[in-house]
Parts: structure tokens; sequence; C-alpha cells
């Protein structure tokens, strides 16, 4: 599977969702994601142990190829501004395991409380 770049804005004290389809690169047709588990995390880098985010990961259309990613306003909140990297690691019936979704994750606080 190929590996998908997005980078992605959080703000702090928000809740944050985003959407993803995927799509498989020998047929250029959504993914099917059936038999599938997802899961999803932000650390301040690659390599860290410590502050680790989880994020809320979900199949929303296994026959569509979508999945979704999502904080709580909560976890939001615990966030200090800065740069972060994610992924998103998908692992099927096998246990095989791909990455789809890589990327930056820019978390920013507002001036509004």
């Amino acid at each position: 599977m190929a590996v998908y770049v997005s980078n992605i804005v959080i703000n702090t004290g928000t809740s944050f969702n985003q959407s993803f389809t995927l799509e498989n690169i020998n047929t250029n047709s959504v993914l099917d994601l059936t038999d599938y588990t997802i899961k999803s995390e932000m650390r301040k880098h690659p390599g860290s142990t410590t502050g680790v985010t989880t994020f809320t990961s979900t199949i929303a259309s296994a026959a569509g190829g979508v999945i979704t990613i999502g904080l709580s306003t909560t976890q939001t909140a615990s966030l200090k501004p800065g740069r972060y990297v994610y992924d998103v690691l998908l692992t099927d019936d096998s246990g095989t395991r791909d990455r789809v979704v890589e990327g930056m994750v820019i978390v920013s606080q507002g001036a509004t409380r």
C-alpha cells in the first residue's frame, strides 16, 4: 500500500475530526477495509516514547474505504502548542500492518478561551 501524506492542524480546546478515503493504488478504486482494524497516534517525533496521544480511530465505511481519526475537546486542551508527527496503521485479519497515512500535526492555541 502507498502512504498518503497529509499535514493537519489541531486547535487546542476544540474537537478534532479528519476523514480520509483510501484507494487501491493498483486499480484506483476505493480500498475495501472489510476485516481491517485501525490505529493512529501522534507524538513529538517518531522515536518518542512519552507524550503519545492516541486518536479515536474508526473505519467509517469499510466498503467505501473511509477512515476517521479524532480527538475530544479534553484531549486537545491538554496538548502543548507545537509541531508533532502522526500516522495511521491498518492491520488486516492475518496481522499484516500497513501505514496508510502520515504527516505533520501543527497544534495551535487560540486566543479566545
